[in-house]
């Protein structure tokens, strides 16, 4: 069957996308999709800039809400938050949750961005690591295998994020022993609360990396282990709204699934191939 493309992981000007929620729905209306999410950084004390401002939570679930009845008649709208591991607040009544890991907890109130820039997350390991990559992805795999033990989580965000920076393979060795089963350990004690794991475009729409998140052999693991996945652009402008859909979705055949999740207003629905 033919799959009509969606994208529950997008961002507009409520945090640090570049469109309004309205423009990126008529865009995706315009493209043809059967939905889309919004999905806003959620709020956290420490990092003022990339987050959703806790005064402005209400306009933003508010402004979704609206565009969700206005539309209604056009193409299915949903109401969701990417939940940071570290997030300052809850989201009981959000259409679904992406939970995520930016940063990781380094000190008593210290907080070490995972994807600002390269030179931060290089600086980060020195210091807090010892330059060991290793070590830092043992501690970012171990924090995003937790995240639904912290709040409600329907989608694995960018698991593998801390690659983004890695694409000449010059920081740490993806194919190490170490690196692999820290992310296998990570997807297996997540495969236990039935999550969809993202499979991501944002890195390869803004040319950091060639491939998506997770890897492929991350993406492997999860089909031989009956793990279930849904598409992402990650789309912080109207441009990257379901950013190579088509592609992802041969790569997840090519992998081993024989399906992609959306989501519905009944929730979670499997789209076979």
């Amino acid at each position: 069957m033919k799959i009509k493309p969606y994208d529950f992981h997008t961002h507009s000007l409520f945090c640090d996308g570049k469109n309004t929620l309205e423009e990126m729905v008529l865009a995706v209306i315009d493209k043809g999709f059967s939905a889309i999410g919004f999905s806003g950084h959620s709020y956290t004390h420490f990092d003022l800039e990339c987050g959703i401002p806790d005064e402005k939570e209400a306009e933003y679930f508010g402004e979704c809400r609206k565009l969700q009845k206005k539309y209604n008649d056009k193409i299915d709208v949903f109401c969701g938050i990417e939940r940071d591991f570290y997030a300052d607040n809850e989201y009981p009544d959000t259409d679904y949750v992406i939970g995520s890991v930016h940063y990781l907890k380094v000190g008593e109130d210290n907080f070490l961005a995972v994807d600002m820039d390269k030179e931060t997350q290089i600086n980060g390991v020195n210091e807090y690591f010892g330059g060991d990559f290793l070590s830092f992805a043992e501690c970012y795999f171990d924090t995003v295998s937790k995240l639904p033990e912290v709040h409600k989580t329907d989608i694995i965000g960018h698991f593998d994020l801390i690659k983004i920076f890695n694409a000449d393979g010059m920081l740490f060795d993806e194919t190490n022993k170490r690196y692999k089963d820290a992310a296998i350990k990570a997807v297996d004690k997540l495969l236990a609360y039935d999550v969809l794991f993202e499979v991501n475009s944002g890195a390869v729409f803004r040319g950091r990396r060639n491939d998506p998140y997770p890897s492929v052999f991350i993406l492997k693991h999860i089909a031989s282990k009956g793990g279930k996945v849904i598409l992402s652009g990650d789309s912080h402008e109207v441009k990257a709204l379901g950013f190579n859909f088509d592609k992802s979705l041969e790569l997840i055949k090519r992998c081993g699934f024989k399906s992609v999740y959306t989501i519905t207003n009944d929730g979670k629905k499997e789209l076979e191939f």
